[in-house]
């Protein structure tokens, strides 16, 4: 099995995916500068924020995951050609934490976070609370969404890493 090829797939179709958070980021900031323009009910109006934050810190989370996973690239090629063993147990350590994270934060503390805002949805009234709440949830779905996605993804890299560590200490 040829572990950096597996290694540079897998930071490679993370650099097409993460663009996506900045994609949903400028959809979001669209959205809100349409609220902005030609909202005229208080409910419209309140969206004006709760968007641009949101669109904000989706554009931050995109251009942030692209730039380090494409840093990647030429970093798992040094590490690998100085030492492939070191190299395949550092990214198995790195792959098995990120799942962890995708376990404890993604698919756990998401839902719940989904969860308390609609409940505050059923409580609040006022604009500013509804309309935050509903940006949350979309948000945080679009995270759902992608961060499913790469899960996949990385769940897949992990056991090529674990039979990449098999072979090497053949």
């Amino acid at each position: 099995m040829d572990i950096l090829k597996a290694a540079t797939d897998w930071a490679k179709a993370e650099l097409v995916s993460t663009p996506f958070f900045a994609l949903a980021g400028l959809v979001f900031l669209a959205i809100s500068l349409g609220f902005w323009q030609v909202g005229k009910t208080d409910l419209a109006k309140a969206y004006i924020i709760p968007t641009l934050v949101a669109g904000s810190l989706l554009v931050i989370i995109g251009l942030g995951l692209f730039f380090t996973n494409k840093s990647r690239i030429t970093q798992f090629e040094t590490a690998y050609q100085e030492n492939a063993l070191t190299f395949v147990n550092a990214e198995l350590e790195r792959a098995e934490a990120t799942l962890k994270e995708y376990k404890n934060v993604v698919f756990t503390g998401i839902p719940i976070i989904i969860v308390i805002c609609a409940a505050v949805l059923f409580l609040a009234n006022a604009p500013v609370w509804r309309a935050s709440m509903i940006t949350t949830i979309a948000m945080l779905a679009v995270i759902l969404f992608i961060d499913g996605l790469a899960h996949a993804r990385i769940a897949e890299y992990n056991q090529q890493l674990v039979q990449a560590k098999q072979e090497l200490d053949k």
